[in-house]
């Protein structure tokens, strides 16, 4: 009994490791406004999420300039990632970095994604999200009617 509470906890502490880490590599493709494929060490492909922030759907408006804007920051660049977590369908969540940049925040202030309300922890990105706004930059140009918070749209999709 002890041997196995005490594989237990190793192997708690070594999932609580595992996503507090950083990885690099090449970013070989994008394939929404807010996930990637990172080549990285020992050419290992990484599926990566772009943490706290949510970008419209490809069918949604804008959703391929988010895309695009994204694409043009970072395909074919070396990033950083720190990740946080690993989602529902596999992929690492984390922060993307490239040239110190944050290019989470970047998509958000640029106006190409809105603050993940439901994972947000760093509160400072809804200052980023209203200077977009203000600002009218990327999707906030979008009449009023065309924009929707990609989560809304999902669910909608779903209900149909």
């Amino acid at each position: 009994m002890r041997i196995i509470l005490i594989l237990c906890v190793t192997l708690f502490s070594l999932n609580a490791i595992a996503f507090e880490r950083t990885i690099e590599g090449e970013v070989i493709s994008v394939t929404d406004g807010n996930t990637v494929k990172v080549k990285g060490h020992r050419n290992r492909i990484d599926k990566i999420h772009l943490a706290q922030i949510d970008t419209p759907e490809k069918k949604q408006p804008w959703g391929q300039k988010a895309k695009q804007a994204l694409s043009d920051k970072i395909f074919g660049k070396r990033v950083k990632i720190d990740i946080e977590t690993t989602d529902r369908y596999g992929r690492l969540v984390g922060t993307i970095w490239y040239a110190g940049n944050d290019i989470n925040r970047e998509m958000v202030r640029e106006g190409h994604a809105w603050v993940y309300r439901k994972y947000a922890k760093d509160k400072s990105l809804f200052d980023d999200e209203s200077y977009a706004r203000s600002r009218v930059l990327g999707l906030w140009s979008l009449p009023e009617n065309q924009r929707q918070a990609p989560w809304e749209w999902r669910q909608e999709k779903r209900k149909k």
